[in-house]
């Protein structure tokens, strides 16, 4: 349905532009490539509006303040890479790296992956570290959560499904990587299915753990939940077991464009690292976060 929706939004937009750029091209060709470019660009203008809150918001929050430099070039780094996650791979091309599970002889006793997206997202997000993992001989399985608006709560026995996949394929209990709601939705799933032995851990990269203020404006049942302060996040530890943080390593950005402020993507005793001035999307795909985190597969469990 997703990949659908925004194929339709792509190509739509594509039309729109080059439909401006023909009609006005020969009587007003300064006009004919400003409206192509503000059609094709226009995002980007909302990108910096979300930046400018960040400045404003992010002010009373102990993370390092970012600098004009640091959020130019975070709004640089989502401009550029949005457009490849949401107008190509996520709608064109979300099963470009299929899942891998076998054959036996190649991923048991090696750990596998279960990689879980955020809100408005698909499997394709993920097409880079799929890349990176295809053929090294670990297990994946990257769901796609659906349906789009329901309640994140609803998305646990997508996430069991996908973990006992990899720990059937592989034997042993896999590395959870989520990006934004992706992480809330793994958290959800340890709680209902106090599933804490089965995962070895979790890595969450720009996940509003404790809600993010541009949740205000969200009308879904998830985009309420993800609000500051909301109820569905109080219940969410309700009655956990003491370690359950531990599990965690909570990649955030001081320049996060939708998890704000900044310390709402910390767990309170998780590992918590800090990559300054990386946007929500370009979070994902920083070298160093990638790296890190796809090396937990060769650690031995505590």
């Amino acid at each position: 349905m997703l990949a659908w929706l925004q194929r339709f939004i792509t190509v739509s937009l594509l039309a729109a532009a080059c439909g401006w750029l023909l009609y006005f091209g020969r009587s007003a060709p300064v006009l004919a490539v400003a409206g192509f470019m503000a059609i094709v660009l226009g995002y980007s203008v909302f990108l910096a509006i979300e930046f400018i809150l960040v400045r404003q918001v992010n002010k009373s929050d102990p993370v390092p303040q970012p600098g004009c430099k640091e959020l130019f070039g975070a709004w640089l780094g989502e401009t550029l890479t949005a457009p490849q996650v949401f107008c190509w791979r996520q709608p064109f091309r979300p099963e470009a790296v299929p899942d891998q599970l076998g054959p036996p002889a190649l991923v048991q006793g090696r750990r596998g992956v279960v990689f879980v997206h955020g809100f408005f997202c698909n499997r394709g997000v993920w097409t880079p570290w799929l890349r990176r993992l295809q053929g090294q001989g670990h297990a994946f399985v990257a769901v796609n959560l659906e349906p789009l608006f329901c309640s994140i709560d609803e998305y646990a026995p997508q996430i069991e499904a996908a973990v006992q996949r990899v720990t059937l394929a592989t034997g042993l209990a896999p590395l959870l990587i989520c990006h934004s709601m992706g992480g809330l939705a793994v958290r959800a799933w340890l709680a209902q299915m106090k599933a804490e032995a089965r995962a070895f851990h979790v890595v969450t990269i720009g996940t509003p753990h404790r809600g993010t203020w541009l949740a205000r404006f969200g009308h879904g049942h998830n985009g309420r939940q993800m609000r500051l302060l909301s109820d569905w996040h109080t219940r969410l530890d309700h009655g956990m077991p003491a370690g359950r943080h531990a599990l965690f390593t909570c990649w955030y950005s001081n320049c996060d464009n939708i998890v704000f402020p900044a310390s709402t993507a910390t767990l309170a005793g998780a590992d918590n690292r800090l990559v300054r001035g990386a946007a929500h999307v370009q979070l994902a795909f920083v070298p160093q976060v990638m790296q890190t985190t796809l090396a937990m597969l060769d650690e031995r469990p505590p």
